[in-house]
């Protein structure tokens, strides 16, 4: 069978042998593209059109131009993938204040408290307390547009929120924020190509602050706070003997309850008595990155991470999986075909991710014990039916034992003696010339499965730079081995010396693309400790293998808090010469950022490590 590339040469393999109709050979069917779609030209918002810009038409029928269309194309990205991430931090957000009301267990106190005081909530009880910062959350994301949401200032970096009150991109009500998005971006409305990005950077800092940071800050109070160890990732922790949950998505919170009722005695004898050892959730895509990040409060239940988005159809294939759960993107179309062939019987607990051969059960948490036991029943039932019909061909060859992970801001921060002065003095000195996040998803298309984003991690590393990751960009680095302490030897003298003396990787692994907003604030608190803001940084940002609408969300966050950020396809914006310019050009002197356009391995790094040592020359480094 004809498949794409991948970094992932194990896993290619077994795709080629099991000869199923998956991602990998249906890319090959779509290489041709539609250039005006590429170049964001093509515009559908009314019945005159669809309208293509070319040359001999510079003007669609009502007279947009290219700049307009592309504007209005970009902004409605945009506020698509904010709307998704603002989705899961008010889901997240309910659940908390449900588990306060309830006076369910709070793992991450800790972490409540400092939330607490940064929010200005004063309030021993903890589980009021909890209430309390999770209405201050949903407050600011229902508040309307031409009010400001008031956690932004409390949360954000100081000269970071100088600079947006200066441009005027200070977000109000997120969820408003996107609605205006679409009405402005509609039929015979702006038509503002400047006006329209300076919107999608007002999306991207709501997008951040709340969709990524706080989504992970409330999941750490319920779920655990990241623990710094060791795990095991690929098909190699997939076990037979257990009936096996696949979980796709993004809102851990919903799965929170079964994670603890899976190992409950009665369940476990429930799946003895199927002839199974037990149940274990098996990691896919973000939602499996969340759970691995936790993975020390969930390691009897957890058997571990296999892979990204577009490692789901092979994982299918295993026939080791007796149910899916899923509950957010990216789950998918192309599993719902795998999963009737191997009889595997589909949930989904948010409607957003519904899919045509799964059923839907509501999540809410007041029916969370209900959903838990009826899951438990499914998958029980399902196991019983499909085992003595589907051969199970597990690649245990495939993955790696010693991956580290559990990487957080304050876990990392703690691993270095509670201070990042440990890490700014290994730049200082050179050992380490700065700091690149490779983050973001993976796609098909960009040489391949991972395959740039592999190759380009391993060329940062090779020139002393440590490479901080999240997304399912992770899921690839750490299914290579670049996660794992003996990637080190594959780094720069330098930075090798510094990864084999504190046993770690050149690759840190933070998890999900959630985790983009801990990122943030490990950046925030390097340029606190040295009395600068984030662009002086020697940090530069890569999401080479960018996929979808949130990762345009991610990226309009990473250019408003003044990061250069690199894409190796560009988004559908080239067909604009005023937006590919303001991007590309202009918006170093507007926020300090800048999109960096390549297509090309050794050119991306070089240029990367470029910024990098401008910077370190500016610091005096």
């Amino acid at each position: 069978m004809k498949c794409c590339t991948s970094a992932d040469h194990k896993l290619l393999d077994f795709v080629k042998v099991k000869g199923e109709n998956t991602s990998f050979n249906r890319v090959l069917d779509q290489q041709i593209k539609c250039g005006f779609g590429q170049q964001g030209v093509c515009c559908r918002l009314c019945s005159n059109g669809p309208c293509r810009i070319t040359p001999k038409s510079p003007q669609g029928v009502c007279g947009a131009t290219a700049d307009t269309i592309v504007g209005r194309n970009f902004l409605r990205s945009v506020a698509s993938g904010a709307a998704c991430y603002l989705h899961i931090v008010e889901t997240t957000a309910r659940n908390l204040k449900k588990t306060g009301e309830e006076k369910g267990v709070l793992k991450g106190v800790e972490t409540l408290n400092e939330l607490a005081k940064a929010f200005g909530v004063e309030e021993e009880d903890m589980h009021l307390k909890a209430e309390k910062v999770a209405d201050l959350v949903l407050r600011d994301l229902y508040k309307p547009r031409f009010e400001k949401m008031e956690l932004t200032e409390k949360i954000a970096y100081g000269p970071r929120v100088d600079k947006w009150k200066e441009l005027g991109i200070m977000p109000g009500g997120a969820k408003s924020e996107v609605f205006d998005a679409i009405v402005k971006s509609s039929t015979n409305l702006n038509s503002d190509p400047v006006d329209m990005l300076m919107h999608s950077l007002n999306l991207g800092i709501s997008t951040g602050l709340y969709g990524l940071t706080l989504t992970n800050l409330l999941n750490d109070v319920m779920l655990g706070e990241p623990v710094i160890r060791q795990a095991k990732v690929g098909f190699k922790v997939v076990d037979e003997d257990y009936i096996n949950i696949m979980i796709t998505g993004h809102q851990h919170s919903i799965i929170g309850h079964l994670q603890d009722y899976l190992i409950s005695d009665e369940v476990k004898k429930s799946a003895q008595d199927v002839g199974a050892k037990g149940f274990k959730l098996v990691g896919c895509t973000c939602v499996g990155q969340d759970l691995q990040l936790r993975g020390e409060h969930y390691e009897e239940v957890f058997s571990g991470h296999a892979g990204n988005n577009f490692t789901s159809e092979p994982l299918i294939s295993t026939g080791a999986i007796d149910l899916i759960l899923s509950e957010f993107n990216c789950t998918l179309p192309g599993i719902e075909d795998l999963a009737d062939k191997y009889q595997v019987k589909m949930i989904c607990l948010d409607d957003v991710a519904k899919k045509k051969n799964s059923e839907y059960m509501e999540f809410s948490m007041e029916k969370r014990v209900e959903i838990s036991k009826k899951i438990v029943e499914e998958a029980l039932n399902n196991y019983g039916k499909r085992r003595s019909e589907i051969e199970i061909n597990i690649p245990k060859d495939h993955g790696h034992d010693d991956v580290i992970t559990g990487v957080s801001e304050k876990s990392l921060k703690k691993f270095l003696g509670d201070s990042y002065k440990p890490l700014l003095s290994l730049i200082a000195s050179g050992q380490i010339k700065g700091v690149a996040a490779v983050v973001g998803c993976s796609n098909l298309t960009a040489k391949g499965h991972d395959v740039f984003t592999v190759e380009l991690t391993r060329e940062l590393i090779k020139r002393d730079i440590i490479v901080l990751s999240a997304g399912c960009s992770s899921g690839g680095l750490e299914n290579v081995g670049l996660m794992s302490p003996k990637a080190a030897d594959l780094a720069g003298d330098k930075l090798k010396e510094v990864c084999k003396s504190l046993g770690i990787p050149p690759v840190l692994n933070f998890g999900p693309c959630l985790a983009i907003g801990r990122l943030e604030i490990v950046a925030t608190e390097l340029a606190r400790e040295l009395g600068i803001d984030i662009p002086q940084l020697p940090l530069v940002l890569s999401a080479p293998q960018w996929l979808e609408e949130q990762a345009l969300a991610d990226g309009a966050f990473g250019l408003a808090l003044g990061l250069p950020l690199h894409l190796a396809i560009p988004p559908f914006v080239t067909g604009s010469k005023v937006i590919t310019k303001v991007l590309t050009e202009d918006l170093p002197s507007i926020t300090g950022g800048q999109l960096i356009l390549d297509d090309d391995v050794i050119s991306t790094a070089d240029r990367l490590e470029k910024i990098v040592m401008d910077r370190r020359m500016a610091l005096g480094l």
